[in-house]
């Protein structure tokens, strides 16, 4: 995977937040919001991760900057697993990295857009062990959760902020909202907004993502 895009804060960075973009997007696709956001979180560094270029099976085969390779749209997305880990080992190797240049882990949060956010929610839930201060789901789904998630007190206490468009086509509310409800069924502390808008970010979006972000900050 290529090196990150790394947004430092004017002041000494004390938080960190780990964005990844959707597919067949780039690091710099955040790179607007994450500036945005610094406006108000002055200590906040901004790390966001750039996917490698493959085939998309369902893009009939072009390559493209892609967590994984999506084989098919239905039933629920059928998806490359082997490469889902890989993308799942390089966002550990970035909290790893934040926490050994001094961030305090419970202020290291990981957000995701789309195919980007269903990284982030298999890497939070099914793989990393270790604290962390949430996780940010935006028109995003999972396709690896099931019904029991095994989650551990610390996995279950992790406050998931999940933003979602009334209007999306390309990944439908009800993914979004099977996410959300599996994480509450397993007892996560989530929550749940969508907005009138489709597979994109609009401008409320970001204004209550700085909200949520900076109650668990400041």
């Amino acid at each position: 995977m290529s090196a990150p895009l790394i947004i430092e804060p004017a002041t000494t960075a004390d938080s960190c937040v780990i964005w990844l973009h959707g597919l067949g997007a780039d690091r710099y696709d955040f790179l607007p919001v994450a500036e945005a956001l610094q406006e108000r979180l002055l200590r906040t560094r901004f790390v966001l991760p750039q996917a490698p270029t493959r085939a998309v099976t369902i893009n009939g085969g072009w390559a493209m900057p892609s967590w994984y390779d999506i084989l098919a749209m239905s039933p629920a997305r059928a998806i490359d697993q082997a490469q889902l880990e890989q993308s799942t080992q390089a966002v550990i190797a970035l909290i790893e990295a934040q926490r050994d240049s001094g961030i305090d882990p419970q202020r290291i949060f990981l957000a995701g857009f789309s195919q980007g956010g269903a990284v982030v929610y298999h890497t939070a839930f099914l793989r990393w062990a270790g604290p962390l201060g949430g996780i940010m789901a935006l028109s995003t789904y999972a396709p690896s959760f099931v019904p029991d998630l095994s989650l551990s007190p610390q996995q279950q206490s992790l406050p998931v902020l999940c933003l979602h468009g009334s209007g999306d086509n390309v990944v439908l509310p009800s993914m979004g909202r099977a996410a959300y409800e599996c994480l509450v069924q397993n007892k996560v502390a989530a929550e749940w907004k969508d907005y009138p808008m489709a597979h994109e970010v609009v401008p409320d979006e970001i204004r209550d993502i700085g909200e949520w972000l900076a109650a668990r900050l400041d």
